[in-house]
């Protein structure tokens, strides 16, 4: 037993060495990775994540899938601030009018004796913004609100039958509605009310936003331009709730940005923004944090690509496309850093591997080899 103990002991010295190189591990260490940073022809730029360098990556590009599905290295989408609108609706081409004609006279060119009234129902406005009424000819109504389109045809038939009087319902068409297209319980095509119509107001009208969405992003198509922003920031600002006008597109839809996790995390995956921002904390958090046996606190990475065209060295940007940012969570600024550092969408999270946890590996398996034995001989 002696010679076995003996035996073992030199088998732990001669395993002892490989405790400063590398066993198999599932996630790199920090120095694998870093250690040509330095060099002339590395191909990345290495910046350390501290409260002194928060200011100055503040100021570079976004990167990634933006907040409003641009490719990389282009703009995030903008968005529309709100104004007030008018209480009342315009007409515009293709809306549909129904005029009653009222008109007491015996002799009157448009009633009966028994039938004062008479209704031309679904009057639609042409093109070119007027509408056909007998005896009096093409009236232009285009941009009237409905009282103002009342008073001009009652003026204009007041020539041929002085004493009718005119009634005006206007129904929305084309021109005064607006498509809420998905995201909502109820998606469709919606008449507007009214000038002063939000795109908050027409969510509402849906049915409100489906509650199956993550971080719901509300996306405006007017023309050939798309407009972007997010549930949150209209309900947190509603200086952005902004009027609609006729012929607008509403979409609403899951938020498409992500990240991903690798190494020793709680979870290897692509992950989803849950929120508008979020900082390297808030990633780590949703990748499921550190794994305590086997991670670097000290070797948090995010690896980060940028468009040659945001190549900036100094304040305006990297010095190469490719960008590795460190973070020490075992410091007080490391950890207030990391709550303020931002991740952008399409960046990689690195939680690396404590080199140390080689040499720990190698004495718990010569300990457990010295406990079983030892067992052993004591029987």
């Amino acid at each position: 037993m002696r010679r076995l103990s003996l035996l073992l002991a030199a088998l732990g010295l001669a395993l002892l060495p490989a405790a400063c190189g590398r066993l198999p591990g599932g996630a790199p260490a920090s120095e694998e990775i870093l250690k040509t940073a330095d060099d002339a022809d590395a191909d990345f730029a290495l910046y350390p994540v501290t409260r002194a360098f928060l200011p100055t990556v503040a100021h570079w590009p976004e990167t990634g899938p933006e907040s409003g599905g641009a490719h990389p290295g282009k703009h995030p989408l903008k968005w529309i601030g709100a104004t007030q609108g008018a209480k009342t609706q315009i007409i515009q081409p293709g809306d549909l009018l129904t005029l009653r004609i009222w008109d007491s006279s015996d002799n009157s060119l448009l009633t009966t004796p028994d039938e004062k009234m008479v209704q031309l129902q679904d009057v639609t406005v042409a093109a070119n913004g007027s509408i056909f009424m007998p005896y009096v000819g093409n009236v232009n109504v285009n941009g009237l609100t409905p009282d103002l389109a009342r008073e001009k045809l009652q003026t204009a038939m007041e020539e041929i039958v002085p004493s009718a009087q005119l009634q005006l319902d206007m129904t929305e068409g084309r021109g005064n509605s607006v498509d809420l297209v998905s995201g909502v319980e109820t998606p469709g095509t919606y008449p507007m009310p009214d000038r002063n119509y939000t795109v908050m107001g027409l969510i509402a009208a849906g049915g409100g936003i489906s509650a199956s969405l993550n971080n719901p992003q509300i996306r405006l198509v007017r023309g050939r331009s798309i407009y972007g922003t997010s549930v949150e920031t209209l309900l947190n600002d509603p200086r952005r709730d902004t009027l609609l006008r006729g012929g607008d597109r509403v979409f609403v839809e899951e938020d498409a940005r992500y990240f991903l996790s690798f190494g020793a995390t709680g979870r290897e995956d692509l992950h989803t923004f849950t929120k508008d921002q979020m900082s390297a904390m808030d990633a780590m958090s949703v990748a499921g944090g550190f794994q305590d046996s086997r991670a670097d606190p000290q070797g948090l990475l995010v690896l980060r690509e940028y468009p040659d065209s945001a190549l900036a060295p100094g304040q305006r940007g990297p010095r190469q496309p490719r960008v590795v940012f460190t973070l020490d969570l075992t410091s007080a600024d490391g950890l207030f850093s990391a709550r303020r550092f931002k991740i952008n969408s399409g960046d990689l999270l690195i939680a690396t591997e404590a080199p140390v946890n080689d040499a720990l590996t190698i004495s718990n398996i010569i300990g457990n080899f010295f406990g079983v034995f030892s067992r052993a001989g004591a029987l």
